[in-house]
């Protein structure tokens, strides 16, 4: 059995990030603790960009076209939905949560969904928090991760299935 998974080692790793203006109050601490956990882990300011979006609908689009440009192993999605009184939340949260799932299926490239859906403002706050939930963090933890496992998986995919082929030319030469 092969067991492979991603390192926490983002050195050399170049990701993008799109954060929604909106809700900037909370957008602004997923920010700096997402900025805070690559940096931590080895990634060079260089090796971040960051583009603001008016809001969470915007996101999935400048994801797509952030990781169809080959210049991030992964790019992440910080926004915050927070419900009101309308159904507005559920538009929002279900197209925003969609779009940037398939963005990700559609390019091949890791894209972290860091997009809160909370109920209440202090919940908002509290998830984007560094001291207690820090998702900002977290969600540059996934992305270094899935950035190098991915990169492990193609590198092996890159590599000439040499012992297939040795083991049918072994088979035909005994013949």
């Amino acid at each position: 059995m092969k067991l492979r998974k991603g390192s926490h080692d983002a050195t050399g790793l170049r990701f993008g990030i799109v954060v929604a203006k909106f809700n900037k109050f909370v957008t602004s601490k997923l920010l700096s603790s997402c900025l805070d956990g690559l940096t931590k882990h080895g990634v060079k300011d260089a090796d971040i960009e960051v583009v603001r979006v008016p809001g969470a609908f915007e996101i999935p689009l400048v994801a797509k076209v952030l990781a169809q440009s080959a210049r991030f192993d992964a790019v992440i999605c910080l926004g915050a939905v927070i419900r009101g009184d309308t159904p507005h939340f559920e538009y929002i949260s279900t197209e925003a949560s969609r779009g940037i799932g398939q963005a990700s299926l559609d390019t091949g490239i890791p894209i972290i969904f860091g997009v809160l859906t909370t109920e209440t403002v202090a919940q908002a706050i509290e998830r984007a928090d560094p001291v207690k939930f820090n998702r900002g963090g977290e969600a540059a933890k996934s992305a270094i991760e899935m950035a190098s496992v991915l990169k492990m998986l193609k590198e092996s995919a890159d590599k000439p299935a040499g012992t297939k082929l040795t083991s049918i030319k072994r088979a035909r030469r005994k013949r």
